[in-house]
């Protein structure tokens, strides 16, 4: 077969379109388009949730009128979110619901926004079964609740001291004696509200078991439903609860 080399006419045709190939670069192999990073925003039941990084787990509180609201239980999945559980008489604060960062102590108002779920709190003993960090109440156990302490929105045992547990009621400072309420904290799961403790922006916003009425600015649902969440809440899978109007 003849070559270039003894083709003159073919050689001269060629050479430029050989040049023009050594120009173009050779297709590089297309690199995968990066994952689409998940929202870290969702809306369940009418409720904005706010998601950590890794949430699967999201309790909404909806407020439906007067002191009531929805509060539902969330997991999400392979096929997306969930509904696993629902209580229709779940109850806010009474002086309604309030933008988190201007919430004011004293106020009964119920704090917008999403919060973690740390810890919980309760009249029984820890089960083996729980994932969450849980507490039993004991004798001479607070909510910090005054102001002028180091331990402002923690739980703390007076003993211990750095709080004014002697307060009465009566004063804005007081602390909340956890034994006092038998009912509703029976089960009571804490949020992350206020938790870089700004003075004067509440403390001991919990979910706990329904008393007899509205609450002074936590969320309570029926006994059934903060029992079983205690049982399912798993900090590995970052829960978080949202309230919503």
């Amino acid at each position: 077969m003849p070559t270039l080399m003894t083709r003159p006419r073919a050689r001269s045709l060629l050479l430029p379109l050989l040049a023009t190939a050594l120009l173009v670069p050779a297709p590089a192999l297309l690199a995968p388009a990066p994952a689409q990073a998940a929202s870290d925003h969702v809306r369940l039941d009418g409720v904005d949730v706010r998601l950590r990084a890794g949430t699967t787990q999201v309790v909404t509180v909806n407020h439906t009128r007067g002191y009531r609201a929805r509060v539902t239980w969330w997991v999400r999945t392979g096929e997306g979110w969930q509904k696993r559980m629902r209580a229709t008489d779940g109850r806010i604060g009474y002086g309604g619901l309030v933008v988190g960062r201007h919430r004011r102590q004293g106020t009964g108002t119920t704090p917008l926004g999403s919060y973690d779920l740390p810890s919980a709190f309760g009249t029984h003993r820890a089960r083996p079964a729980w994932d969450i960090d849980y507490r039993r109440i004991r004798a001479g156990d607070f909510w910090v609740q005054d102001n002028a302490s180091n331990f402002y929105n923690r739980y703390r045992n007076m003993r211990q001291g750095g709080f004014r547990w002697r307060l009465p009621a009566s004063d804005p400072d007081s602390s909340e004696r956890l034994s006092d309420y038998p009912v509703q904290y029976e089960w009571s799961i804490v949020t992350g509200f206020n938790g870089r403790q700004v003075r004067h922006r509440g403390s001991g916003i919990f979910l706990h078991v329904n008393g007899s009425g509205a609450t002074a600015g936590c969320v309570s649902a029926p006994r059934w439903f903060i029992k079983s969440l205690i049982n399912r809440l798993d900090p590995d899978r970052k829960p978080v609860i949202a309230i919503g109007r």
